[in-house]
């Protein structure tokens, strides 16, 4: 085995049970089984996306993962979902290590992921939401920048990390940093802001391994910097995208026309995920409590889901959105996901002995 750099060796490591500090992150429609397992083989840990997932999909995901890697690996739940209870029983059934939430989960979820030795990790945009989780008895927080892609803040990776990393030190937490890495040298820079590792999305599913066509991998690719827009219009919520005519669309049509289309969506991913009508109303109501949505967003981000799986499974850029953080506009390739953490830990390796002058 290579020897590292000691640094590389840090908290996360020994918290997830893995090589290197590097997640990936439970991408709705892109984390699948073969993504998943891919990462944690390469050392990282691997985050299964099951939002859009039936209970019964989950199950044979998680089984694909396990016959693909005996490493550690997790699975990204809603807390919100009618079903949330019965999934968490399913993972902690199967002996799944790590359980991670875009949102924060509810104590008794926390707690219940506790007691079965279950390391909880939350995704946070503020300081005061990383103290709130931490509360609860969180394990790990991933502290995501406004750079990230999908649902994301306004404060800038580079104040939002160590804001929280200062928040947390000498509780135990593992704090990770998101939005805006992709290679060695970031890593290194988010240790040095406090982090203890680093959490990717869009560098994951730009690589062989995901299921994302190749077109619109291609799309990814062809986004410079300044081609991603932070939009309001697809579900209500701030989220980064690429922008596109459809993009366009959205922010010049009226509520009027947006909403019909968003309730046609939403009722076709009832009928893709199994989720009865009533289910359905159930968790956009829950959503609309916990995150305090009007009835408007409420009404956007229930067709959300089908947009998102219109480019990214069916391949149709034109009717979809594309999610993604803007630190596509300077990744040029598609490499395995062995060779992104390879490269990832060799320059980090370099930077770090650089550095300290040996």
């Amino acid at each position: 085995m290579t020897a590292h750099h000691p640094a590389l060796r840090t908290p996360a490591c020994e918290l997830f049970g893995v090589e290197f500090p590097l997640v990936q992150t439970g991408m709705g429609w892109v984390s699948g089984a073969r993504l998943t397992a891919a990462t944690s083989s390469a050392g990282g840990l691997g985050i299964l996306a099951s939002a859009t997932m039936t209970l019964d999909e989950l199950k044979v995901a998680v089984a694909k993962v396990k016959e693909r890697t005996d490493k550690p690996f997790g699975v990204n739940l809603l807390p919100n979902q009618p079903d949330a209870a019965e999934r968490l029983d399913l993972v902690i059934a199967e002996g799944v290590p790590v359980v991670s939430f875009a949102a924060a989960p509810r104590p008794e979820q926390v707690a219940k992921l506790n007691d079965a030795g279950v390391v909880t990790i939350v995704t946070v945009g503020a300081r005061r939401h990383a103290e709130k989780v931490a509360s609860m008895g969180v394990k790990a927080v991933i502290a995501q920048g406004g750079e990230g892609g999908g649902h994301t803040g306004s404060v800038p990776t580079s104040l939002l990390l160590p804001d929280v990393a200062a928040a947390m030190e000498g509780s135990g937490m593992v704090v990770l940093g998101a939005g805006g890495f992709h290679d060695g040298k970031g890593l290194v820079a988010a240790l040095a802001l406090g982090a203890d590792g680093v959490a990717m999305g869009t560098r994951f599913l730009l690589t062989q391994e995901s299921h994302v066509p190749d077109h619109i991998k291609a799309m990814y690719l062809q986004t410079p910097l300044t081609g991603t827009v932070v939009t309001s219009a697809i579900d209500g919520a701030p989220q980064r995208v690429i922008r596109t005519p459809m993009i366009d669309s959205l922010e010049k049509s009226s509520a009027l026309v947006r909403f019909p289309k968003a309730a046609a969506n939403a009722l076709r991913f009832r009928a893709q995920t199994g989720v009865s009508l009533g289910d359905l109303v159930t968790t956009g109501l829950e959503m609309k409590k916990d995150q305090d949505l009007t009835w408007a967003q409420m009404a956007l981000a229930a067709n959300a889901p089908m947009m998102t799986k219109a480019s990214v499974v069916d391949g149709d850029a034109e009717v979809g959105i594309l999610p993604t953080g803007q630190v596509t506009g300077v990744i040029d390739e598609i490499p395995t996901v062995a060779q992104v953490v390879e490269s990832i830990v060799s320059q980090a390796d370099a930077v770090l002995a650089r550095l300290s002058g040996s």
